[in-house]
């Protein structure tokens, strides 16, 4: 099978995400908050694409047959997704997004040899296009705890990507996370997270202020961006969240 690519014009097309960001520069200037930018990777929005839901509950089935039945067609797919991804970020940069990051949610369920054909070429395109285009806009790559990437196994994949910063999920120490960037030779990569948002969502005040300034310890002397290892839970509680906030900021100051 072949694919027709229609062109994307962001500026057209969603112009409400460029219009957003630069309202918040506006609202944000005199501040010290950063204003990210966010994006899908390829092979992640690519699931989306072909199973019409996440594909948790099937493993992915429907994306494994079609990379097993037509595999020139998946990566003719994922490629192109990853131009339109790379445009579509340095089009919110260029609307005021001051970081962007970007999610490959579901490859952590490949194996670390399908990682590296399925999501590692097109996750090292975007970051890629991105850098090629805005070099002095630093990017996050995350991928969240699954089947092969559980306790930082394709830690070091990401990294290769050419991202500023890993992201890392709550399923490894952080210290962990830093030790194996550094052996395999990403001394110089930042590093965000990585607080178990069941802490955040169920734990004392006592608990979460430990657990932040742990993290904030371990990170001393490695550019580190304080953050969760997963998604905010619904059921936090808003001042565990404001807490959490007021913990890191004292820290910092």
């Amino acid at each position: 099978a072949k694919m027709t690519a229609v062109p994307f014009e962001p500026e057209t097309k969603i112009s409400f995400v460029g219009d957003v960001l630069k309202r918040l520069r506006a609202t944000l200037a005199g501040t010290d908050a950063t204003v990210l930018g966010f994006v899908g990777l390829p092979f992640t929005l690519g699931t989306y694409l072909i199973e019409g839901a996440t594909g948790t509950k099937t493993g992915f089935a429907a994306m494994r047959q079609l990379r097993e039945s037509d595999p020139q067609l998946v990566a003719d797919m994922l490629k192109l997704l990853g131009d339109r991804i790379a445009q579509y970020a340095i089009y919110q940069i260029d609307s005021g997004a001051q970081v962007v990051q970007v999610f490959d949610s579901w490859a952590g369920h490949l194996t670390p040899d399908e990682f590296d054909e399925w999501a590692a070429p097109f996750q090292r395109q975007v970051v890629g296009a991105i850098k090629a285009a805005r070099p002095d806009t630093p990017v996050i790559i995350y991928m969240a705890p699954d089947t092969h990437s559980k306790e930082g196994a394709l830690i070091t994949k990401l990294a290769a990507s050419g991202a500023n910063v890993v992201s890392v999920d709550h399923t490894l120490p952080i210290s962990a996370a830093r030790e194996l960037l550094d052996e395999a030779g990403y001394e110089s990569v930042g590093l965000q997270g990585n607080l178990d948002p069941a802490i955040l969502a169920e734990g004392s005040e006592e608990e979460i202020v430990a657990a932040a300034q742990d993290i904030l310890k371990k990170m001393a002397g490695r550019p580190h961006i304080m953050n969760l290892g997963h998604g905010i839970e619904p059921t936090t509680p808003e001042p565990s969240a404001n807490l959490f906030v007021k913990t890191v900021q004292e820290w910092r100051n």
